[in-house]
């Protein structure tokens, strides 16, 4: 179906986070957006866009050329993993650039590849990372990078966060990094060691007890990071938002969650919409009010938070999600554009009880007052989850335990469809079976049509699958035995680059492309 009209253009341009510039999407510069012919461009950050989205323009993927994916043989990258963070994709944007994978690991290793070849540009070692022997609690060993970086592509940059030691893990520190993608140097005034720089008026920031695995992001000539615990809830941390200016390093700024926990450590990280940034925090520990968790934050570029109700929403229940670990964090905000609703520029929550809200992105609501919610898997929701906009309506998609399919559906994957009414509603679209803890992606060939939900079967089988993004049908269900990838962790998502699909496993970058 042909786009009829500039309205609902600008509305799939919203969703994917690409904003109101029609020319991006129809000419992008090369390098800048998304393109509808020829190559595709740089994927700068988590999930291809600061709304989230996760969705991709691939001209050539339609449903018939996917069922002939198979892996690129003679595409062969070794990484020292373990690798948890999505790679990223910097296409050139000069005659003598080359396109560039990067992909950074737990070993705190960052590499740089070309993304025709395989062959290494450039590696570069952050210094040790720690290992969980040190740590006082978790579930990552070692822990160095585990978050997604961001590229600044103005100044050629990659941001990134590393826990490093200089002893064997006595010592531990949280270090915001700027490294140029030409080589791998690192930029002058870099790094930001997070635990002397970063604190508010009552609390300081402390390495030992944060983590770092929510994607950064880039607003306005800042970096922006954020922190949660470790797995098991060990120590005094909080919920931390740290951003550091790209021109004056010296001088980050940095917000905090008032209660003890109310961490930011989902997988998709911070989204933006252009002026502000949404975080979604987890569980508090004795907090008797209501006292930044169980949330999601609008921020103001600083990172400064208004505590006015229109910049919030915490459910109603928050106290007995609380008590029972049921963090609305598991799985960041997801800004979405549902033409014809109203209102129709919403955030999507997904929350670890199972449920779904939709949120007023002009008004969050305060405490118990989403635009609709309803209970949606029987399983924790945690991943990073996708949107997309096709001819038959608005989807959000993710991992969870499909409640209320479709009959004659289920599976660990659901798509909800947000209907375009007045207020806005969610409704289970299909489920299908994953197989695995991967987080999705989408694929269109431009903007709506032949939509394609791809997602690896992270700690289960290891393979990629596709799912036609209407129905939920298989349509590329893991190829042959020389498909398979080795492990592959949990929350772990494909990018496209140059229309092939990229995956990184722990120890291996893997290209499928079509026969």
């Amino acid at each position: 179906m042909a786009i009829r009209s500039r309205s609902v253009l600008i509305a799939i341009l919203l969703v994917l986070g690409f904003g109101t510039d029609v020319g991006t999407l129809v000419a992008p510069a090369r390098g800048a957006g998304p393109a509808t012919a020829g190559r595709e461009a740089s994927v700068l950050q988590h999930h291809n866009s600061a709304a989230r989205s996760g969705l991709y323009i691939v001209p050539t993927l339609t449903k018939a050329a996917a069922a002939r994916l198979h892996q690129d043989s003679a595409f062969r990258v070794t990484l020292q993993g373990p690798t948890y963070a999505q790679p990223l994709f910097w296409a050139a944007a000069h005659p003598k650039d080359r396109d560039l994978l990067i992909v950074a690991t737990e070993q705190n290793r960052v590499y740089a590849v070309d993304a025709s070849t395989g062959a290494m540009v450039w590696q570069r070692s952050l210094g040790a990372p720690v290992p969980l022997r040190a740590l006082p609690c978790g579930n990552i060993d070692p822990l160095g990078i585990t978050g997604t970086p961001v590229i600044d592509p103005a100044s050629r940059t990659l941001f990134l966060d590393a826990l490093t030691t200089p002893d064997g893990g006595r010592t531990k520190k949280h270090l915001i990094v700027a490294l140029s993608i030409d080589d791998g140097s690192m930029r002058p005034g870099w790094p930001v060691d997070v635990s002397s720089a970063a604190r508010t008026e009552t609390i300081g920031f402390d390495s030992a007890v944060q983590n770092q695995r929510g994607a950064l992001a880039l607003l306005a000539g800042t970096v922006y990071v954020p922190y949660g615990g470790h797995y098991g809830d060990c120590g005094a941390y909080h919920g931390w938002v740290v951003g550091v200016p790209l021109d004056r390093p010296e001088h980050p700024q940095a917000w905090a969650t008032r209660a003890q926990g109310g961490g930011v450590w989902a997988p998709g990280g911070l989204a933006a919409d252009g002026a502000t940034l949404y975080a979604a925090t987890g569980n508090t520990f004795g907090a008797s009010m209501w006292a930044d968790g169980e949330a999601v934050i609008r921020l103001r570029p600083g990172p400064t938070f208004s505590g006015q109700s229109a910049d919030y929403f915490a459910p109603s229940d928050w106290r007995g999600l609380d008590s029972t670990d049921t963090d609305l964090g598991g799985s960041g905000p997801v800004l979405v554009e549902v033409p014809e609703a109203r209102p129709s520029s919403l955030v999507v929550a997904l929350g670890k009880n199972g449920d779904a809200y939709l949120l007023d992105r002009a008004d969050l609501g305060g405490i118990g007052r989403p635009l609709a919610h309803r209970h949606v898997s029987d399983s924790a929701i945690i991943n990073a989850a996708a949107a997309y906009v096709t001819p038959a309506g608005s989807y959000v998609v993710f991992r969870g335990r499909g409640s209320g399919c479709p009959t004659g559906q289920s599976g660990d994957l659901i798509a909800l469809r947000l209907a375009a009414t007045a207020p806005p509603s969610i409704g289970v679209a299909w489920c299908a079976s994953a197989q695995g803890r991967g987080s999705p992606i989408v694929t269109t060939t431009d903007g709506q049509s032949e939509a394609i939900v791809w997602s690896v079967a992270a700690e289960g089988d290891n393979r990629l699958r596709g799912f036609d993004g209407e129905t939920g049908r298989p349509v590329f269900t893991g190829g042959g035995p020389v498909d398979q990838l080795s492990f592959v962790r949990r929350f772990q998502t494909p990018i496209v680059a140059n229309g092939r699909l990229i995956v990184a496993a722990d120890d291996q970058l893997v290209a499928f492309t079509p026969r």
